[in-house]
């Protein structure tokens, strides 16, 4: 008798990968279409903000409309209103103050503009913790 050779691959090691890649894609993926739910944090000021003579508040809604130093300002007009005040100034810090339920985007957005326009440090204001 004769043994006939069998030239049929072994597929059983890519099943195996194709398994383990495919849970890898199952965990992963959640986490990149709804990203991570982030808080923001609750913290201790070292002193109120921002109530010192020279310091100034970019305050944001929850609707996004913009409050520089308690004063409306338009969107468009963001830009130049930092501009004039950082452009007679020496201390080029701003704190932020954003509202809780404000998606996070908004309030990049807003540095971004302030960055842009001669702020060279950005301080967010936390609120503090209840007692």
């Amino acid at each position: 008798m004769q043994s006939r050779i069998s030239a049929s691959p072994n597929v059983t090691p890519m099943i195996d990968i194709m398994l383990v890649l495919l849970i890898i894609f199952m965990v992963i993926t959640p986490m990149i279409v709804n990203g991570t739910p982030a808080i923001p944090p609750v913290a201790v000021n070292l002193r109120s903000h921002p109530e010192q003579p020279g310091d100034h508040t970019l305050g944001i809604d929850r609707d996004g409309h913009y409050f520089l130093d308690r004063e409306p300002v338009a969107s468009p007009d963001l830009g130049a209103r930092v501009r004039a005040i950082y452009a007679r100034s020496d201390d080029h810090v701003l704190f932020v103050r954003a509202d809780r339920e404000l998606d996070y985007a908004r309030v990049l957005d807003a540095i971004d503009i302030v960055r842009q326009n001669g702020v060279r440090v950005v301080g967010m204001i936390a609120e503090p913790p209840p007692k």
